[in-house]
């Protein structure tokens, strides 16, 4: 197996401590930072695979990191917020974190999290084979062995989570897709959290793919129940 390693920023030792223990326990590579400082130097020596990220740090904030991060790296970025903090939720998934966590968490529930968000990767069991398959609809004409998006001609740049919809959407175009069931094909079958995460990628590929996103045209809600891609 791909050797894994995992950056915690956390300013609460006892926790960092103990996420440290557990992640170890699952064999990956851990590295602990307690401020926003040491956690951007360890992020530019170490290229982490996934960084575990608390909102509130000293220094530098768990969210002005989240956008340094971003930046520069794909990575996948987990938030750790606080039970109350719906903005910071909301807040680092605009600025591109993949998903959240929310204290106190259970470490079964933050190892699954892990876990989902490494599958992209290949470094846990894979969603979708990375195959020559080629697949269009509307606009957009997507190359899954190659990882390449165009729309209407034009080379767009998505991140793998956005990319992972994308393929789920366009293998299955005029077909309601539900809620629940784009969360278990891209998140994973384990995955804990809410719609929100996947409401704000939705967001954003649309952003990028749609004419005006305000009116999206190919990636369409159904009300209540999913989103459908339709190509008109």
């Amino acid at each position: 197996m791909t050797e894994v390693r995992v950056l915690v920023i956390e300013d609460e030792e006892p926790l960092a401590d103990s996420i440290k223990y557990n992640l170890e326990l699952e064999g990956y590579q851990v590295e602990v930072a307690h401020g926003g400082n040491a956690g951007l130097r360890k992020f530019k020596e170490q290229e982490p695979s996934l960084v575990l990220l608390d909102v509130m740090l000293p220094e530098i904030s768990g969210l002005d990191l989240c956008r340094m991060m971003r930046a520069e790296s794909d990575v996948p970025i987990i938030m750790i917020t606080a039970r109350d903090s719906e903005a910071d939720k909301v807040a680092g998934l605009e600025l591109g974190a993949d998903d959240y966590v929310t204290k106190p968490f259970s470490m079964r529930e933050l190892l699954a999290r892990v876990r989902a968000n490494l599958r992209r990767l290949g470094m846990e069991s894979g969603i979708f084979d990375l195959d020559q398959e080629l697949l269009e609809g509307g606009p957009v004409r997507l190359d899954v062995g190659r990882h390449e998006v165009t729309v209407d001609g034009d080379p767009v740049q998505l991140r793998p989570r956005e990319f992972e919809l994308l393929v789920a959407f366009l293998r299955n175009q005029g077909m309601l897709m539900t809620r629940d069931r784009l969360i278990s094909e891209v998140w994973g079958m384990d995955y804990f959290g809410d719609t929100k995460t996947l409401d704000v990628h939705i967001k954003r590929v649309r952003k990028k793919i749609e004419p005006d996103p305000k009116q999206p045209r190919y990636l369409v809600t159904v009300r209540g129940l999913g989103y459908k891609y339709v190509d008109d």
